[in-house]
């Protein structure tokens, strides 16, 4: 398709935004486990979960989430708060792709630590002094991995820009949060971090469809390609530049551009 001017992109791509943020968009994405949930905490925690293990198949991602929460027997803020000793052994043999039992069990020890001082996981990403992402994601990871003895193999499974990770999960997971308006997608349950200070979530397919339509020039997909995306769909709305993430996935996971 060819566009001719930055107001007919905008036009565009607010179509393509109001397409595919719908409810019926969510049973077939992994935003769908959190929605199983009414409980903040709970919410939050699925959430989490399910955005760490978004990497391949939709329909894995899914699966693994909600055998995760049938695990947590689908309270997983009361579980993480009060589980036993027998409770985790029951874990042992959960594993999605590299994400093993190793994973699992510090994940826990961390949100246990965390929401016995806290009744939101928000608090985690407010360590910076700042509102830069960037100063937030790193202050994140460094907090995540402060309890003793953390597996140095774990580190892989949450991503901190401090190495040029594009941090896509985490950012995915900021807008579920994050935004709210009235299409009812993403839950709008975090106050204190703007939709505007949010970066968007860019993997192979977003980068594509970027490229595509002239919105990103980097080649890498690093943390520094999310910020270059993020500044030019600044253009398109300052407000909410993150609800274009719906339509570069709508275009490139589901239109296949």
């Amino acid at each position: 398709m060819k566009i001719k001017s930055a107001d007919s992109l905008k036009d565009f791509f607010d179509r393509k935004v109001e397409q595919y943020n719908q409810p019926s968009f969510i049973k077939d994405d992994p935003i769908c486990v959190p929605h199983h949930f009414s409980k903040k905490q709970d919410i939050e925690i699925a959430g989490f979960f399910a955005s760490i293990f978004a990497w391949g198949n939709r329909t894995t991602i899914i699966q693994k989430s909600f055998e995760l929460m049938q695990l947590m027997d689908n309270e997983p803020h009361q579980f993480c708060l009060h589980h036993s000793d027998k409770d985790l052994k029951l874990l042992l043999h959960f594993k999605h792709r590299t994400f093993n039992t190793t994973d699992l069990l510090y994940f826990i020890a961390f949100l246990k630590f965390h929401f016995s001082e806290h009744d939101s996981l928000e608090l985690a990403f407010m360590r910076s002094a700042t509102d830069d992402m960037e100063m937030r994601l790193t202050h994140f990871h460094n907090y995540f991995f402060s309890l003793p003895d953390a597996p140095p193999r774990t580190k892989k499974h949450i991503a901190t820009p401090f190495k040029g990770s594009s941090c896509k999960r985490l950012n995915m997971f900021l807008r579920w949060m994050v935004r709210k308006d009235k299409c009812g997608v993403d839950f709008g349950i975090w106050k204190k971090i703007k939709p505007s200070e949010l970066i968007c979530p860019i993997d192979l397919h977003v980068a594509r469809v970027a490229k595509r339509f002239q919105l990103l020039d980097r080649n890498q997909m690093d943390w520094q390609a999310a910020i270059e995306l993020t500044n030019y769909l600044c253009e398109l709305d300052p407000k909410d530049p993150v609800k274009y993430d719906f339509a570069l996935f709508g275009l490139g996971v589901i239109e296949k551009y």
